[in-house]
């Protein structure tokens, strides 16, 4: 548990704002999405968020929904996942989140699921669609292995209901920064700043914002008022790109280098 907020520390005794990349894992293939995960930690990434790739990803937008399916095509398991993120603890010690709905993490177990991505070096969960009560149960799970349970908070959650996730969350917060699915966008959404100044009021974790960043512009604005930025689809976007030449990598590596505000940039090269 203390891995996620460890980095969060760091960068706040750096005056530094993180920033958090996601992939779907297994996209396109096992052995390209590993390597874009080194790639990405070497490139600046604080946490990585690895997609659990599922059938019905319904907060998620045609290009994080193509990239599911790619990855389940080629026969992508959870399984494998973990064990991907196993391999790479042999390089890398970059905190990562596994990104899932309940579905596929109630049909693997909770228990099971726990112990294993403890195991395998996991630092957090996220279920996008975990509310409530039954978010509570997995929170006590996760807590049990000293991992974190990653929550989702959106424009329209009332206060009510921020105060019942922040109770149960922890590591950090994730808010989503426009009210429907992810997908890159040529503007942040104003109601991001507005929220996460209204769940500051409810929790000390520190606040991602994410749904919709995808130019360093966007990560900048983020960095004023929220403690990490998340980008996902612009990054799935140049996977997908990639893939007729094979290039996948170096896309990627190109992508975030361009991407990341130069203070991020200098970081991975301490």
């Amino acid at each position: 548990m203390a891995q996620i907020g460890d980095k969060f520390a760091e960068l706040r005794k750096a005056g530094r704002k993180g920033f958090i990349p996601f992939v779907s894992a297994g996209d396109p293939d096992l052995a390209v999405s590993r390597e874009i995960v080194l790639a990405l930690s070497r490139n600046g990434a604080d946490i990585i968020e690895l997609g659990v790739p599922f059938t019905d990803p319904m907060a998620d937008g045609p290009t994080i929904q193509a990239s599911s399916q790619r990855a389940l095509d080629s026969g992508t398991t959870l399984a494998d996942i973990l064990q991907m993120v196993r391999d790479l603890r042999q390089e890398i010690d970059t905190p990562v989140v596994l990104f899932s709905y309940l579905n596929p993490l109630f049909r693997y177990g909770f228990e099971k699921l726990a112990a294993e991505a403890a195991e395998a070096g996991v630092d957090g969960v996220l279920v996008t669609d975990a509310v409530d009560e039954v978010a509570f149960v997995i929170s006590s799970v996760m807590r049990s292995r000293d991992l974190d349970l990653i929550s989702l908070i959106a424009p329209t959650t009332s206060d009510e209901r921020l105060g019942r996730i922040a109770a149960n969350a922890s590591g950090f917060i994730y808010a989503v920064s426009r009210a429907g699915v992810t997908g890159a966008q040529s503007e942040t959404s104003s109601a991001a700043q507005e929220l996460v100044s209204r769940a500051r009021r409810f929790t000390d974790l520190p606040i991602a914002v994410g749904f919709g960043i995808s130019t360093r512009q966007q990560i900048e604005d983020v960095w004023r008022y929220a403690d990490a930025a998340v980008v996902g689809s612009a990054i799935v976007r140049e996977i997908e790109r990639s893939i007729p030449d094979g290039d996948t990598v170096e896309i990627v590596n190109n992508f975030v280098q361009q991407l990341l505000p130069p203070v991020a940039k200098n970081r991975a090269e301490i």
